[in-house]
C-alpha cells in the first residue's frame, strides 16, 4: 500500500493569503437598525358644562356662657331659650341644560402627510452587522375629545345650634350654672325637578389631505 503525498503550502502561497479581523464581540450584532420618529399631533378638546342649582340654608344658633373668676362664694347662672320655627319650601324646577356643537378639522397639510420610507442594505462582519435597515416614519395624530355635562341640584340644609357654658375659675364654694334650651321645629319641602341635560353634537374630520 503506497502512501500518499501531502501537497504542502508554499511560503509564496502563505503570503498570499489575506484576513480580515472580527470586532469585539460587545459591538458585534446582527441587525442594525436605526428608525427617525417624525409626529405631527392635533389634539382638541371643546369641553361644555352647566350646572343649576336650588339651595335654602338655615342656620339658627344660640348660645349661653356664665364664669367665676376669682370670686370665692360667688353664683353664676345663664340660661339660654331658643325657640323658633324654620319652614323651607322650594317650588320650581333646577335645570341645566348644556348645549355642544363643535366642528372639528384636523385635515393634515400636505407638508406634513403621512409618508414612510426606508432602506435595508447588507452588512459585514467588519463593522460588525449583517444587516444595516433605516426607517424614515413620517406620521400625523388626530386626536379630539368633546365633553359636555350638566349638573342640577334642589338642597334644603338647616343646622340649628343651641350651647350653654359655665366655669368656675378660682373661686371655691362657687357655683355655675348654665341651661340651653331649644326648641326648633324644622320643615323642608322641595316641590319639582333637578333636570339636567347635556346635548352634544361634533363633528370631526380628521381625513389627511393628499
Amino acid at each position: 500500500m503506497s502512501e500518499r503525498q501531502v501537497d504542502r503550502v508554499t511560503p509564496e502561497e502563505l503570503a498570499a493569503e489575506g484576513a480580515t479581523a472580527l470586532p469585539a464581540k460587545e459591538v458585534l450584532s446582527l441587525l442594525d437598525l436605526n428608525a427617525n420618529l417624525d409626529l405631527a399631533l392635533d389634539t382638541a378638546a371643546p369641553i361644555d358644562l352647566a350646572i343649576g342649582a336650588n339651595a335654602n340654608i338655615a342656620a339658627p344658633i344660640n348660645a349661653a356662657v356664665d364664669a367665676n373668676v376669682l370670686s370665692p362664694g360667688a353664683g353664676a347662672l345663664s340660661d339660654a331659650s331658643q325657640g323658633g320655627e324654620i319652614n323651607q319650601t322650594i317650588t320650581g324646577d333646577a335645570t341645566a341644560l348644556s348645549h355642544q356643537d363643535s366642528t372639528i378639522a384636523q385635515g393634515a397639510t400636505p407638508t406634513d402627510t403621512t409618508t414612510g420610507g426606508g432602506t435595508t442594505t447588507a452588512g459585514s462582519l467588519s463593522d460588525g452587522n449583517l444587516l444595516n435597515v433605516n426607517v424614515d416614519l413620517n406620521a400625523n395624530l388626530h386626536l379630539a375629545s368633546p365633553i359636555d355635562g350638566a349638573v342640577a341640584a334642589n338642597a334644603n340644609a338647616a343646622a340649628p345650634i343651641n350651647a350653654a357654658a359655665s366655669a368656675n375659675i378660682g373661686s371655691p364654694l362657687s357655683e355655675a350654672v348654665g341651661v340651653a334650651h331649644q326648641d326648633v321645629p324644622i320643615d323642608q319641602n322641595i316641590t319639582g325637578d333637578a333636570t339636567a341635560t347635556g346635548d352634544q353634537s361634533s363633528a370631526i374630520d380628521q381625513t389627511s389631505t393628499p
